[in-house]
């Protein structure tokens, strides 16, 4: 397959479908404003008026109406670039698991987790539809404060300025960071030199809390304040486990198509195993995270948490959550429990597959119910923001991916990593001797 010509094709249709969304804007942008809810509302009648952007509120009900074409792309074009950040944003964090750890056997693999994570700026440039549509998206934009007390005691986070801001001062310093890791990844290549390694420590060291803080912050906005109301103290942990989860999936795919190819004899059967069981542990964490966030909810009992799943127990949703629930968790729980598993190809090919669509469809539930409150309503915008989103970025990833080694060639544990735990064949010891 030549997938610099496929990457282009793709490219070329997601240009297109951009276009057209947004050649779509002026015409459409008279319909896209929600009623503001009047004095004097009940909980209920807020939450259901500053709901999803296609309805208005009557007499404290939700009248549902069609979405127009515009909050259609917008919320397609939202939950592919939510899905494609979960990769960027995990693959940067796999980079500060490296060296905070020091660890060894996943050299052979950070050349991948540095490619992908130097997409932050391109994922910086692609959030410009959302900061300039915001309100079309967001209801809460479109909100007067005063009218509102879920928003008021919030609007010091929820205010235009602040969402501006906050999305991109995060890609500023995520692609400040990620280039630099990547730079001095590259220049170590060239002398071998030990201090690369410690400044890309040093970095690692404060980057993780400044990732920690700037992507929770960054999650509250592009995602969490779809629906103002909600409280939830987990959400950026479980936005965090399930892009680490989908990573390493992506990442344990590119390691195996590129293991006979640019990566031919550093990529042991210890570094595929050891992905591999990392992939496994975050299915757990995962599960995990997501249970600790609805048990929580369910157990306080209070509106304005509450909410948030009784309209995803909505018409088809209840399935979709279902979904999750046995397609993130369950199934992939008891495929990678063996051992085994975890090496064979024909097994874990369709797993990174399978772990892609339950990602995708991780995203849809969290953003979709917003625009669609009576269930699962899937369009033509859907795979085409979502696949010509990742086509995109995959074409610049292997573009990029070629213009420097494969792996780091002069990394002090690299040798660790091809050789440090591999079992000596019988009868090697004694022949030695």
């Amino acid at each position: 397959m030549n997938f610099p010509v496929l990457f282009k094709r793709l490219l070329a249709l997601f240009a297109c479908a951009g276009m057209l969304t947004f050649a779509s804007a002026r015409l459409l942008a008279a319909e896209q404003a929600p009623a503001a809810p009047a004095h004097g509302e009940t909980v209920a009648a807020a939450h259901d008026a500053a709901g999803p952007v296609g309805s208005t509120a009557h007499h404290g009900q939700a009248e549902t109406k069609v979405p127009t074409f515009l909050e259609a792309a917008l919320y397609s074009y939202l939950t592919a670039y939510m899905f494609c950040l979960s990769i960027v944003v995990g693959a940067f964090f796999l980079i500060h698991l490296h060296y905070l750890f020091d660890a060894g056997w996943s050299v052979p693999i950070r050349r991948i987790n540095e490619q992908l994570a130097s997409l932050m700026p391109y994922m910086g440039v692609l959030s410009l539809p959302i900061l300039v549509f915001g309100p079309a998206i967001y209801p809460w934009m479109s909100i007067d404060p005063a009218t509102d007390h879920s928003l008021d005691v919030k609007k010091i986070l929820f205010n235009r300025p602040t969402f501006i801001g906050v999305i991109i001062g995060s890609f500023v310093l995520w692609s400040f960071m990620a280039l630099r890791f990547r730079r001095m990844s590259i220049a170590q290549d060239k002398d071998g030199a030990a201090q690369w390694t410690h400044k890309a420590r040093f970095q690692a060291a404060w980057g993780i809390y400044a990732l920690s803080f700037t992507l929770t912050v960054a999650v509250f906005m592009l995602m969490k304040s779809l629906q103002h109301q909600f409280f939830s103290t987990m959400y950026g942990v479980y936005f965090f486990a399930g892009s680490i989860w989908v990573t390493l999936a992506t990442v344990y795919g590119i390691m195996r198509i590129l293991a006979h190819r640019e990566l031919n004899g550093v990529i042991s059967k210890q570094t595929i195993h050891y992905v591999g069981t990392l992939f496994f542990a975050f299915t757990v964490f995962y599960a995990y995270i997501h249970f600790s966030q609805y048990f929580i909810i369910w157990n306080a009992a209070l509106p304005e948490e509450t909410f948030w799943y009784v309209k995803r127990e909505a018409g088809s949703w209840w399935e979709v959550g279902l979904l999750i629930l046995f397609g993130h968790f369950i199934a992939p729980f008891v495929i990678l429990l063996r051992i085994d598993t975890k090496m064979n190809l024909l097994v874990m090919g369709p797993m990174v597959a399978w772990a892609w669509l339950m990602h995708y469809v991780d995203m849809t539930f969290n953003i979709m119910p917003v625009l669609y409150p009576n269930g699962l309503h899937l369009t033509l915008l859907d795979p085409l923001c979502w696949f010509g989103m990742a086509g995109f970025l995959g074409f610049i990833f292997w573009k990029n991916f070629k213009t420097a080694a494969a792996f780091p060639l002069k990394d002090p544990r690299l040798k660790e990593a091809i050789t440090h735990h591999e079992v000596p064949a019988p009868g090697a010891a004694a022949s030695h001797h």
